[in-house]
């Protein structure tokens, strides 16, 4: 069986389930996701992370933001560009975020000040990806953009280690998702209800 339809059904199912999702659902689960990854301590210790804002019904990042922030971590934030890579740009609180329509998608909140450049993320302790799901291996499944793939080739290559976590709701957590030979696995993904830790691919 090939893994291309596979993902695209996966992915259809997660968004259809993410689409009945109310504002006050990715309130109250935000408030969860950011209790429990503050208590990560590859979170605690990190000097530096790599996050990202949330749009529509992805689980809510923002209330973890801006307690990283508070406690004077330095957060990084992406910018998308027009060939789907990522720059970077600090988040320096609410007011520093500016809303970016990217062609026909969904507008993006990105940070408003400087550019630091898609190297920035290899300085980070830290990074949150985003996803649609993880599976018992660790291995995540993004929308399909490409963007965070670049970013872990990148980190790759500059031999960075930083922690890996992924922010889901807890249905998203799955069996299995369909692997590609350049998925590197995460270190643990945080969910409303708990956090849960991979040893990797052997």
């Amino acid at each position: 069986m090939e893994a291309g339809p596979d993902k695209r059904t996966l992915r259809r199912d997660i968004l259809a389930v993410r689409g009945r999702l109310t504002a006050a659902d990715v309130q109250e689960t935000a408030a969860a996701l950011a209790a429990r990854a503050l208590g990560l301590p590859e979170l605690a210790h990190a000097r530096t992370v790599a996050a990202y804002v949330s749009v529509g019904t992805e689980p809510g990042t923002r209330a973890l933001l801006d307690a990283l922030h508070a406690r004077g971590v330095r957060v990084l934030l992406p910018i998308l560009l027009p060939d789907n890579d990522l720059d970077w740009g600090p988040y320096a609180g609410e007011g520093s975020l500016v809303e970016v329509r990217h062609g026909g998608r969904m507008a993006l909140l990105e940070p408003a000040g400087e550019r630091l450049g898609a190297d920035a993320v290899t300085r980070a302790d830290a990074v949150l990806l985003p996803g649609l799901a993880v599976d018992d291996r660790g291995l995540r499944m993004g929308r399909g953009g490409g963007s965070y793939d670049r970013v872990l080739a990148r980190l790759e290559r500059a031999g960075a280690d930083p922690a890996l976590v992924v922010l889901l709701y807890d249905s998203e957590v799955v069996p299995r998702v369909p692997a590609e030979p350049h998925d590197r696995p995460v270190q643990a993904v945080v969910t409303p209800s708990g956090v849960r830790r991979f040893r990797g691919l052997p």
